[in-house]
């Protein structure tokens, strides 16, 4: 799995309901229908900026970028462009996943805990910070006690930057984080906490050259559903 579409967003209370259902019942099956799309993920936030974290695996990069998505995006359906306008803040990356470290041989990866460091750098910078996060941070998160895999993704600012009818129906713009960073845990809430706030806090990036503005926010898994590129 190479590809990864990494969503942030609030939603407004008055629907919230309304977009619980919609999520559920029609999106996320729609979207992990489409050919290439292997799972949807949905997580709701213990400590973050934002409300909610999705996050779309694919066999590819490409799979993102491709027909397939790009034609879902431009005919929502009636219910979808009902809820959408509840939509706030919405920030999404089309992404490729540049490394996956997993903490055992096996490759069993997902925990419950999610915490999510967006980025935003300069496309100059990109590189010594990507070098950076390869090769200090996500093997030290990795090898760390109850993490179940560290993935760094990096967005696809053009097919990121596509406006499409999803998104005219909200009539606000996204923001694009051009890198995320994605820690999964699997054991005490407080430790985890403790272990990414230490890892990922702006003073601890610094050391290893890195600036620009970033997010950390720390997410609990709400529900999973499997594409049809996962075969049981």
């Amino acid at each position: 799995m190479s590809g990864a579409i990494a969503i942030w967003h609030d939603i407004a209370p008055e629907g919230l309901a309304e977009f619980y259902a919609w999520h559920g019942e029609e999106h996320m099956p729609e979207r992990v229908s489409i050919p290439g799309f292997c799972s949807g993920r949905r997580f709701i936030a213990r400590s973050a900026d934002l409300q909610f974290f999705n996050l779309y695996e694919t066999q590819s990069a490409e799979v993102v970028r491709g027909a397939d998505y790009k034609a879902r995006l431009d005919s929502p359906s009636p219910r979808t462009l009902s809820t959408v306008k509840h939509f706030r803040n919405v920030a999404r990356s089309l992404c490729q996943v540049l490394v996956k470290r997993t903490a055992s041989e096996s490759g069993i990866g997902q925990g419950g805990l999610m915490a999510t460091l967006r980025y935003d750098i300069e496309e100059a910078q990109a590189a010594a910070h990507l070098e950076a996060f390869q090769k200090i941070i996500v093997p030290g998160l990795a090898s760390s006690p109850g993490i179940g895999s560290v993935s760094l993704l990096v967005a696809d600012r053009t097919a990121s930057g596509y406006v499409n009818a999803e998104q005219r129906a909200r009539g606000a713009a996204n923001l694009v984080p051009p890198i995320v960073l994605l820690v999964e845990g699997w054991a005490n809430e407080d430790a985890f906490a403790t272990l990414v706030h230490t890892a990922l806090a702006p003073q601890a990036l610094a050391r290893h050259a890195l600036s620009g503005t970033s997010s950390l926010g720390i997410y609990s898994h709400q529900l999973t559903l499997l594409g049809t590129a996962i075969s049981m």
